[in-house]
């Protein structure tokens, strides 16, 4: 707990900080949010809405609160989980958990009447900002995903509004004045951020697994703990792009490479991650990394272009192992439940849309009021 992370000032251990939220569809947007909360104090705090907090305020989540729970737990700057958190952030909610202040991103959440949930906290002094991801949020991969829905998916008469669709995915004008849609532009420093720096010592041993983690999800979160366990140094191999598209097809992967290296560094069990990995194990990785053990799960695994199994040589040395997790979900099935619920899910991101718009208009009406009671004020005094 506490631990200070690659490219960061060491907080002060003294202060436990606060935040909340509904973390559906954890992604490196979440995880950056919670690296920046940490780097406020010495110990992060984090509250889980309900599932039935979410339905009555946003619409039903993609992934149930058991799911969303294991997931905040797995960031690497999460020191401790809150279940069924309160959706109005009080105070008694943060001198119940000893916690200085509260902190959110610069954007405004609001309740089925439209009321910033962080009013109380903010005007007692006790709220904190830190910046939003730009180029990540969860009505973008919902877009990004009823995208991928073709006819190999459903009936083409049953096919998501396309323009509604492209428009939570691709458009740069959305609706909402704060999470709309934009280019994620990956920069070195963020990956330092998300870093942890540490080299393996001479005594590790060393696990390797490789694979898309696309839509990073709590069945990869289950995966990688069980893999963890085999050693004591977690190397995750990322396929490229062009890879995961050719042994997944369709409009895979729907996280690039750069989003799904984050999503993965963010993940309290993975020490490195070796960006656009080979497809098969060769033998110069596995002495180039000291690799004393490659892992894979159940999912099939199709042949290299060259037709030969990708772990032939880890195979070959007796140092590869097939595990179970014992979660079966896959990026898949997070897909399936988005086509399936999709009426639902455009419904509830055009609701949310409207609620952030109603909130921002009445946010710049106050900050206009004020900006022209202070003038008022200046003229007098002069």
């Amino acid at each position: 707990m506490g631990t200070s992370y690659a490219g960061e000032a060491k907080p002060d251990q003294d202060v436990r900080v606060w935040m909340d939220g509904c973390y559906d569809m954890v992604h490196f947007g979440h995880a950056n949010a919670c690296r920046q909360a940490k780097q406020m104090g010495g110990y992060l705090v984090v509250g889980v809405h309900s599932d039935e907090e979410i339905t009555k305020h946003k619409g039903p989540p993609v992934f149930n609160e058991q799911e969303r729970y294991k997931m905040v737990r797995a960031i690497k700057w999460v020191d401790q989980v809150v279940e069924n958190a309160p959706y109005v952030t009080t105070l008694e909610t943060l001198e119940e958990y000893n916690c200085a202040f509260c902190v959110h991103g610069d954007d405004i959440t609001v309740t089925a009447d439209g009321v910033d949930t962080y009013h109380i906290v903010k005007t007692a002094g006790r709220y904190r900002e830190c910046k939003r991801t730009q180029g990540i949020s969860t009505t973008d991969l919902v877009g990004r995903m009823l995208l991928v829905t073709k006819s190999h998916h459903e009936p083409d008469d049953i096919l998501p509004d396309r323009e509604n669709t492209r428009r939570m995915s691709l458009c740069k004008e959305s609706v909402s004045p704060w999470t709309g849609a934009s280019q994620f532009l990956a920069t070195t420093n963020k990956i330092i951020q998300f870093s942890n720096g540490r080299e393996p010592k001479a005594t590790d041993k060393i696990v390797y697994t490789a694979g898309a983690f696309d839509l990073f999800h709590v069945g990869h979160v289950d995966f990688l703990e069980k893999a963890k366990s085999y050693g004591d140094y977690l190397i995750v191999g990322l396929h490229s792009d062009k890879v995961v598209n050719r042994y997944k097809g369709s409009n895979h992967p729907i996280m690039n490479i750069h989003e799904r290296v984050l999503s993965v560094l963010a993940c309290r069990y993975v020490d490195e991650v070796v960006i656009g990995a080979p497809y098969s194990v060769t033998m110069e990785l596995m002495n180039h990394f000291r690799v004393s053990i490659v892992i894979h799960g159940q999912t099939p695994c199709d042949p290299d272009v060259d037709g030969r199994d990708p772990y032939e040589v880890p195979k070959g040395l007796g140092k590869f192992q097939q595990i179970d997790s014992g979660n079966s979900l896959t990026t898949q099935d997070i897909i399936t439940r988005i086509i399936d619920n999709r009426l639902t899910y455009e419904k509830r991101n055009k609701k949310k849309e409207a609620k952030e718009a109603a909130a921002y208009d009445a946010f710049q009406k106050l900050k206009n009021e004020n900006r022209h009671e202070s003038a008022a004020v200046n003229i007098e005094q002069d």
